[in-house]
């Protein structure tokens, strides 16, 4: 082996790749440090701009995995490496990918969607796919909705975005409906009042819309009386049950019996 032969070629080898790679290592280390100092510095922006929470992790994620994508090529600029093959292969790995999570795809893409339109958020009282509950979380790929008997339901954000939503929380307050039948030998007048007190000993009970209430049905054997409220949309469910029990309460403290009483 012609050692003088060797050491020629690693000589003049490193002559000609040693300056890229001692390049190439410092583009390195200062895109690593940018990347982090811009990475901090979009997340304080979006902060400071009360940015949507649901949203910030995939921008940041986005905005970050762009700039890596750019240092890896810049990297191999440096090097000399040759691009064809590498766009080749990224383009070939790009149609697979893309036949192969279509319906994954479609699934980011309607949560990208959901998170810049905000047909509803983070609290929001929801009814999508037959099922009611809370959204927890809205995540990329998919949207957590916890149900008024505590079981998490995951649903894709494809069937969200494309399917009808009815956002009950949406508008901050809802109207509650109950109904009554009492006889014709109880006058509405009693009625009136009984339910004009409970209403005014009721502060959850919004003043504006105001409440209404009267005579929605006549019977043969009675009438019906319809009470119309307003309430907080995120205590509904709650206080459905609270006002019920207590206008039944005050019908039997007035001497007002319903049928089956």
């Amino acid at each position: 082996m012609n050692w003088e032969s060797f050491y020629d070629k690693a000589y003049n080898w490193i002559l000609t790749v040693g300056p890229r790679i001692i390049l190439a290592i410092i583009v390195l280390s200062l895109g690593i440090w940018l990347i982090r100092f811009l990475k901090r510095a979009l997340n304080r922006h979006m902060v400071n701009r009360d940015f949507d929470p649901s949203l910030q992790p995939f921008l940041i994620s986005l905005f970050v995995t762009a700039l890596q994508v750019m240092l890896i090529l810049a990297l191999m600029q440096v090097l000399g490496l040759q691009m064809t093959i590498f766009t080749a292969l990224i383009g070939a790995m790009g149609v697979a990918a893309g036949l192969a999570l279509s319906g994954t795809l479609q699934n980011f893409t309607s949560g990208v969607l959901i998170l810049l339109l905000k047909p509803f958020r983070v609290g929001d009282s929801i009814i999508a796919q037959g099922q009611e509950g809370i959204v927890t979380s809205i995540q990329i790929f998919f949207t957590i909705v916890t149900t008024y008997n505590n079981t998490t339901v995951i649903i894709p954000n494809s069937k969200l975005s494309n399917e009808v939503i009815i956002n009950l929380s949406k508008q901050g307050i809802r109207r509650l409906e109950m109904e009554f039948k009492f006889n014709f030998g109880i006058s509405f007048e009693q009625v009136r009042d009984i339910v004009q007190k409970r209403i005014n000993q009721s502060p959850e009970i919004l003043k504006e819309p105001a409440a209404d209430f009267g005579v929605s049905t006549v019977d043969p054997d009675g009438y019906k009386v319809m009470i119309r409220i307003w309430v907080d949309a995120h205590q509904f469910y709650d206080l459905r049950l609270r006002f019920q029990e207590a206008i039944i309460n005050d019908f039997k403290t007035g001497g007002l019996k319903l049928p089956g009483l």
